[in-house]
């Protein structure tokens, strides 16, 4: 399965992809919409603010308009993930791509900012996304922001200070708050579920 990861120019793409190809996917690192194009699945890699993402996205028009229509399955990572939400207060006040319903917001003050390590998901709902993974599962978290909403989208949570979306899925969408290429054997469980709900 061909699966272009987006270079929004903000980081380094290598575990994404390293990932990726560990679980049998056919990756590409793409620049712009003519580098995705013959991609079956689009990644949206985690590094980075919520206004840079969304302003080098205006370079793969074509890749989001066949995410919103649903003709492509998508994978948000962090960054990735809030970009799919309506709007970000991160810097300023920013619009996403308003395919789920919600906002991105700064974690609580009464914790330390950024969360930044490993902490365990509790699964609220049930999905081929989670075949074999489990409550009490540890994943690697970096953000200092949070996903809120009240669509019945979220498959499980973290707790840190506040319940935070760890993993989300909306038809063709799916969204990980936290890295799964850096969370070792269960991460890269995901990344293989992942690709077989893509197949399906």
């Amino acid at each position: 399965m061909k699966v272009a990861v987006l270079d929004l120019g903000l980081g380094n793409l290598l575990s994404i992809q390293r990932g990726l190809e560990r679980v049998g996917g056919e990756v590409v690192v793409a620049s712009n919409d003519a580098e995705a194009s013959d991609a079956g699945v689009i990644v949206i890699p985690g590094v980075g603010a919520f206004r840079d993402g969304i302003r080098a996205l205006k370079r793969f028009g074509m890749v989001i308009e066949e995410i919103k229509s649903g003709k492509k399955p998508m994978l948000g990572v962090c960054l990735g993930m809030q970009i799919l939400f309506d709007r970000s207060y991160e810097g300023g006040d920013y619009e996403g791509l308003g395919l789920i319903r919600g906002e991105v917001v700064r974690l609580p003050n009464s914790v330390k900012v950024p969360h930044m390590g490993w902490n365990e998901i509790t699964v609220v709902k049930s999905s081929p996304l989670l075949k074999n993974l489990n409550s009490k599962e540890h994943f690697y978290f970096v953000h200092s922001y949070y996903c809120r909403t009240d669509e019945d989208v979220i498959l499980a949570t973290t707790d840190y200070g506040v319940k935070i979306p760890a993993i989300v899925e909306k038809k063709n969408l799916v969204g990980t708050q936290f890295h799964p290429e850096k969370s070792g054997k269960m991460g890269l469980l995901f990344l293989k579920n992942f690709l077989e709900w893509c197949r399906k």
